[in-house]
C-alpha cells in the first residue's frame, strides 16, 4: 500500500513534468493539485485549531480555578467546548489523514530520478540541494509566516511551546532544506505559500464569525 502511494506520487511528478516540459513546474502544479484535494481537511483542521487557541485564556482560567479537582476541571472543559462548538478531535483527525500523503510526497521527491531535465530556474539539479540557499530561506520564511498565522488566534496568551513552534520549526525546515534535494524545498515552499493563503481565509472567516456573534450578543 505504501509503495503504491509513493509510486503514484512519482508517476504524477513524471506526468506533470513531461506535460509541462519542466520537472520544477511539474512539482509546483502537482503540489497545488494535492493541496486543492486536501482543502476540506486542512480547512477543517485550521479552523478547529484557531477556535481552540481562541479559548486558551478561558482554559488557563479553568486550570487555575480547578487545579485541585481534576474531575471538575474535565467537566468544565467539556462544557466550555460545547458552549463554543469546539471539537478537539477536529484538529487532529485531518492531520492524521494528511500525514501519509505528505510523507509519500516527501519520499517520492527524495527518490525521484530527474534525469537530464533536472534544472529549474537557478537550480542546476532538483535532485541536489539549492547551491544558492534561496529555497531554504524561502522555505523557512514561509514556514514562519504560516505558523504565525495559524497561531494568530490566542497566540499571545500561549506559553513557550508555541514560541518554540513559531521560531524553532522555521529554522529546522530551513536547515534540512539545505541538506535535501531542492525539489523537496520547492515542494515545501509552494505548499507553505498555499497554506498561507488558506490560513488568511480561515482567519477572515473566524473574524467574521466573531463579529456576527458580537452583534447577536
Amino acid at each position: 500500500m505504501w509503495q503504491a502511494m509513493v509510486g503514484l506520487v512519482s508517476s504524477a511528478i513524471e506526468f506533470f513534468g513531461d506535460s509541462l516540459g519542466s520537472y520544477g513546474l511539474g512539482i509546483i502544479l502537482m503540489t497545488l493539485v494535492v493541496r486543492l484535494i486536501l482543502v476540506p481537511l486542512t480547512f477543517s483542521q485550521n479552523r478547529a485549531t484557531a477556535k481552540m487557541q481562541k479559548l486558551n485564556p478561558e482554559m488557563e482560567a479553568l486550570k487555575k480555578k480547578y487545579k485541585d479537582d481534576q474531575q471538575r476541571l474535565n467537566e468544565e472543559t467539556v462544557k466550555l467546548w460545547k458552549e463554543h462548538g469546539v471539537n478537539p478531535a477536529a484538529g487532529c483527525l485531518p492531520m492524521l489523514i494528511q500525514m501519509p500523503v505528505i510523507i509519500a510526497m516527501f519520499t517520492a521527491l527524495r527518490e525521484f530520478q530527474f534525469g537530464e531535465a533536472a534544472g529549474f530556474l537557478w537550480l542546476p539539479d532538483l535532485a541536489q540541494p539549492d547551491p544558492l540557499f534561496i529555497l531554504p530561506v524561502l522555505a523557512a520564511i514561509s514556514t514562519f509566516v504560516q505558523t504565525r498565522l495559524s497561531m494568530s488566534h490566542g497566540a499571545d496568551s500561549a506559553g513557550g511551546s508555541q514560541a518554540i513552534m513559531a521560531y524553532g520549526m522555521p529554522l529546522f525546515i530551513g536547515y534540512i532544506s539545505t541538506q535535501f534535494p531542492s525539489g523537496l524545498a520547492l515542494y515545501w515552499t509552494v505548499t507553505n505559500i498555499f497554506g498561507v493563503g488558506q490560513q488568511f481565509m480561515v482567519n477572515g472567516l473566524l473574524s467574521a464569525e466573531q463579529e456576527r456573534e458580537g452583534e447577536s450578543g
